[in-house]
Formats: structure tokens, C-alpha cells, sequence
């Protein structure tokens, strides 16, 4: 039966109303503010990267929300919720651990809201995170670079202990994370691509992977998720490895159907090469997800395959990476973080 509702969704006809369809945004209405427009994302096809006849593949481009990060929908959703609960109110102060785009979506909610926010990141961010920040007025405390993420982690729990004027919504256990996928991204991909086969995205906080992959099982228990993890050893941060030590509490890895590894040198050249080949300006954390996709597709036959972008390349014209070669940049960026 999927079959036969394939096949007649890849008829000539078919197809050209579901391309037409996948590219549109729901246009928010006149008089809406800035964090209505957040989510209802575009679906594009990389018709380019198509490995073989049978195997489409799709982007979900998060670089389009506000602040060109997936991290406006759970920053949005994280404070929501903390108002409905009556844990942040007018006079506390919005602290969080961050490597960049969850501070800086956190930073445009507070400031739309009426709330001071502060940040805890890891020296070795790229200058566009930082200035970002301080262009919302955000104060950052920095952490030791040596330490990555886990550290911020740290020192943000050591300062909210030792003030009560903090609140933490700490996007790695917060279940308003998931759930703001949940109702918002795994919605959406539905609505754009009814028969998706196959789900990718990166291995952050696990809050796009667990949301949006549990929303698509819910709809066809085949579909499988699938996250783009960097090598233990690889001495360019990525995305997040567990074998740090550190599992975020949101994630549940029994919903993840592989977790495929991916060097850091694959994942700027694929970054380039979204840029070139299907005019796709992504971060380095896309570059790794469309990696980790096409090294899945060689499994199937038949697939749709959605791969999550989760931010555009704004904040990482720094590096220089589409413009020179992985031999020139890695001296340059080596132990930077990049998610």
C-alpha cells in the first residue's frame, strides 16, 4: 500500500504540486511581531545531491527564523512555558550555559519580552556569537575553552546555586525543548513532506532528534531518525559527542535508529558544497547533517530523506571556510566550537 500511494505521489503531476507546495512559508499576518514568525520553515529538495534515482533528498532550512538558528523555537518555547509555570517572572534574571544560537535566541525572546539575559560560553566561540550578544545588551561570562560546552554547563549551575536571581531554563533538560519541535518542526515536515522515510539532524542538545523524530514515528512507526554525532577524537568541536561524558536528560537515544560519525573535515567541505551546488548558505552543523544523510542513503533503494539545517552561515564568515581550503582553515579554527 505505501507502494502504490508512492507511486502515484511520484507521478509527473504529483510531483510538481509537492515541489510547488514544500518551498512555501506560511506568510504570518499583517501587524504580526517578529516571534510570530518564528518556525514554518521552508522545505527545499537538493535535487543535486540525490545519490541514486529512488533517493530524495530535502532541507529544512532553520537559517530562516529571526535569528537564523533552529534555537529561536525552543528559546521562544522554553520561556513561554516558564511564564505559564510562574518560575520566571518580571525580576529575574535569564541565565544560560550556550555555545551561541540557543544565547542569542534567548537574548531576542528577553529582550521582546522585558527580561535581562546572560550567558555562559566557551572562550574559543566565533566573534560573530559574541557580538551578536553584546548588540542585545547580553552580559557574557566566559568559560574555559579547554572544557567545551560541559564546562558553561558548570559554571552557569555554580552561579545560578549562588543567586536566586537567576533563573536557568537550561535547554538540555528542559522538556519544553522537545516539545517545541514536537508541535512545531515534526508539524511542519509532515505537512510538507507526508511520506518522509528518513529524518537527520544533528546531535546537540538531542531536543531536535527526540521532538521532531517522535512526532514522524507517531505518524509512520518506519520513519527513522538519524543523528549526525562528530568523531570522539576530532579536535574541531561540531556537534556533541557523548563520549565526552555528558548525555543531555532530554535526549532518549532508545528513539534514535543510528548515530553516524562524522569528521569535521567532511563537514566544512559539505558546507561548501551546499553553498555551490544548491546555493544553500549553512553553518558547519548542516554540513555535517548532509554528510551523515548521504552516507545513510546508501543503504535504501527508495527514500525520502529530511535533513534539518539548523542555522545559516552568518556567524561563521569568520572562518573563512568558503573561500579556502581544510589544510589553510585548520590551524585557523582548531578547538573553536561550531554549534
Amino acid at each position: 500500500m505505501r507502494d502504490e500511494r508512492r507511486k502515484a505521489l511520484d507521478s509527473p503531476v504529483a510531483l510538481r504540486g509537492r515541489r510547488e507546495t514544500r518551498v512555501q512559508r506560511h506568510a504570518p499576518l499583517a501587524g504580526a511581531g517578529v516571534l510570530d514568525t518564528v518556525g514554518n520553515t521552508p522545505l527545499v529538495e537538493l535535487r543535486r545531491f540525490s545519490p541514486k534515482p529512488g533517493v530524495r533528498l530535502f532541507a529544512k532550512l532553520e537559517g530562516t527564523n529571526p535569528t537564523g538558528s533552529l534555537k529561536d523555537r525552543i528559546a521562544l518555547k522554553m520561556i513561554q512555558e516558564a511564564e505559564a509555570q510562574g518560575v520566571l517572572t518580571p525580576d529575574k534574571i535569564i541565565l544560560e550555559p550556550t555555545s551561541g544560537n540557543t544565547g542569542i535566541a534567548l537574548a531576542l525572546v528577553g529582550s521582546l519580552k522585558g527580561y535581562r539575559v546572560e550567558v555562559v560560553m566557551p572562550r574559543n566561540v566565533s566573534p560573530e556569537r559574541v557580538q551578536l550578544l553584546q548588540a542585545f545588551d547580553v552580559q557574557v561570562h566566559f568559560s574555559d575553552w579547554r572544557l567545551g560546552t560541559n564546562g558553561s554547563i558548570v559554571k552557569a549551575q555554580e552561579m545560578v546555586a549562588d543567586n536566586t536571581m537567576y533563573y536557568m531554563p537550561f535547554q538540555y533538560g528542559n522538556a519544553a525543548n522537545p516539545l517545541a519541535h514536537y508541535e512545531g518542526t515534526g508539524r511542519e515536515v509532515l505537512e510538507q513532506l507526508p511520506e518522509v522515510d528518513v529524518f537527520v539532524a544533528g546531535l546537540g542538545t538531542g531536543g531536535t532528534l527526540m521532538g521532531t523524530g517522535r512526532r514522524l514515528k507517531e505518524h509512520h512507526s518506519a520513519v527513522k531518525v538519524v543523528a549526525a554525532a562528530p568523531q570522539p577524537d576530532d579536535a574541531i568541536f561540531g556537534l556533541r559527542s557523548l563520549e565526552e561524558g555528558f548525555v543531555p536528560p532530554v535526549l532518549d537515544l532508545s528513539l534514535l535508529d543510528a548515530r553516524i560519525m562524522v569528521s569535521s573535515e567532511e563537514a566544512f567541505r559539505m558546507t561548501k558544497e551546499l553553498l555551490h551546488q544548491e546555493g544553500v548558505f549553512a553553518g558547519v552543523s548542516s554540513g555535517a547533517v548532509l554528510a551523515c544523510a548521504l552516507r545513510f542513503a546508501q543503504r535504501l533503494e527508495r527514500a525520502n530523506i529530511v535533513c534539518l539545517l539548523a542555522d545559516g552561515g552568518w556567524k561563521y564568515l569568520s572562518t573563512g571556510l568558503w573561500t579556502k581550503s581544510y589544510a589553510d582553515l585548520q590551524a585557523e579554527v582548531e578547538g573553536k566550537v561550531w554549534w
